[in-house]
């Protein structure tokens, strides 16, 4: 069998190559000129790997390491065995992603599941289409009329492109997507099974049932945003659905039609954005949380995993619970309900 590891460095560095590359301040006596393939925990590094310490709860595993080098602070250098390479630096973890990144930059993105180069003869391109130089279209790809993808972007196996879409340069397009009703910047990351700008869900109901209402706005998605497996983002029914640039989506969210997100906003998985809910800039929603329509959270805010969320949030606020309230009045009330508790319990 093989070894079971799909992603391989471009290209191996020296530590003293990652001294350079992070700024970390290297041990007296770190081995320099060491040649480091590999990324790894403390507790399952080799003899080439580079491995890194942020927190005191990991300590011990420093000390039984067999890595070569790591990443850490002052605080627990003189914990280190003396044939590891110990590069000091201020935020050990993100010196560590950096280092990943330079030596796995394939694992950043989907690529061409069939290792496509070009456009592959079992890949479905509409005569209308228009795809730059350097594209990338798997086996089994649908690209309908008049889309239009940008050079640099993979477009992997059996996604579909609908009519019209716009996809910007450097894209990803990750298996199974569909992408309809949608412009799409540049450097925007889809994973696979995405539904981006189907119909959303409204309907006028009365005595006689329910009446569909056309849905006849676009997605838009701005540059560098990145959208996880299985999320579905929908069009807006007048006005446009629209992700703001740098926000990332983790898997299995729900937008409805004519959320504005804004930029630089991190929304974790199961979420579900109601119809016209509007997100400002830098927002953070934990997974699970769900936004009645209609609602503006404020720029920098926080809500907490499952957080019903039922009025608006003010700008930086941080809120929690069912319905979602303030952090501190929501803990005021756990504390005050268990106290409840208690006392019932001992009467």
């Amino acid at each position: 069998m093989s070894d079971g590891l799909f992603f391989k460095p471009t290209a191996p560095m020296t530590v003293g190559e990652i001294v350079a590359l992070t700024g970390a301040v290297p041990r007296e006596g770190a081995h320099l000129e060491q040649v480091i393939t590999n990324v790894a925990p403390l507790d399952r590094a080799g003899p080439s790997d580079l491995s890194f310490l942020g927190e005191a709860k990991y300590a011990d595993l420093l000390r039984s390491t067999r890595a070569a080098a790591c990443l850490t602070t002052a605080r627990f250098e003189n914990l280190a065995p003396k044939h590891l390479s110990v590069l000091r630096a201020s935020d050990p973890y993100l010196a560590f992603v950096k280092v990943a990144r330079k030596l796995f930059p394939d694992a950043l993105r989907p690529a061409s599941l069939f290792e496509t180069v070009g456009v592959s003869p079992g890949a479905v391109v509409h005569p209308e289409a228009r795809i730059e130089h350097g594209v990338t279209i798997d086996p089994g790809a649908i690209i309908g009329p008049r889309a239009a993808i940008g050079s640099g972007t993979v477009i992997a196996a059996t996604a579909v492109i609908g009519p019209g879409v716009h996809i910007g340069r450097d894209c990803s397009i990750g298996p199974g997507a569909t992408i309809v009703h949608a412009l799409i910047g540049d450097g925007v990351i889809v994973h696979a099974g995405c539904r981006i700008g189907q119909d959303g869900f409204r309907f006028h109901s009365g005595r006689h049932g329910h009446t569909k209402v056309p849905q006849l706005g676009r997605v838009i998605i701005q540059d560098n945003v990145e959208i996880g497996a299985g999320t579905t983002i929908d069009r807006g029914g007048g006005a446009d659905t629209v992700i703001g640039e740098g926000t990332k989506i983790d898997n299995l969210v729900q937008i409805g039609h004519h959320v504005s997100v804004g930029r630089n906003c991190i929304i974790v998985s199961q979420s579900g954005l109601s119809g016209a809910v509007v997100l400002g800039d830098n927002v953070v929603l934990g997974g699970q949380v769900g936004i009645a329509d209609h609602l503006e959270i404020g720029e920098g805010a926080m809500i907490g995993a499952k957080s019903g969320v039922m009025s608006d949030v003010p700008p930086g606020e941080k809120w929690l619970g069912y319905p979602a309230l303030p952090a501190r009045e929501y803990l005021r009330s756990v504390a005050a309900q268990r106290k409840r508790t208690a006392s019932s319990s001992k009467a």
